[in-house]
């Protein structure tokens, strides 16, 4: 069974506390997403370990009940004005 936009994010949320998350369906279909987490908690962190929290927060469903998700991370300084809203 496919995950929903909502539960990704809520997922998200519940990991990466102080983050901003943006999930977008690529293809409308319910399998595909992209997501942007932007957190103060990035800060000093590899791209590689930004991304390692966002993995821990979806609790192994990526792959199986999450099949593809595009992550963007970083911190509030680090994105451009036109993704933060």
């Amino acid at each position: 069974m496919a995950m929903d936009a909502q539960t990704i994010e809520q997922m998200i949320l519940e990991g990466i506390p102080d983050a901003r998350v943006q999930i977008s369906d690529l293809r409308g279909d319910g399998e595909h997403y992209s997501a942007l987490i932007i957190a103060e908690s990035f800060r000093g962190k590899s791209r590689v370990q930004q991304h390692q929290l966002v993995y821990q927060a979806l609790q192994g469903k990526m792959g199986t009940e999450l099949h593809a998700l595009a992550i963007q991370t970083g911190t509030p300084d680090s994105v451009p004005e036109a993704s933060r809203e």
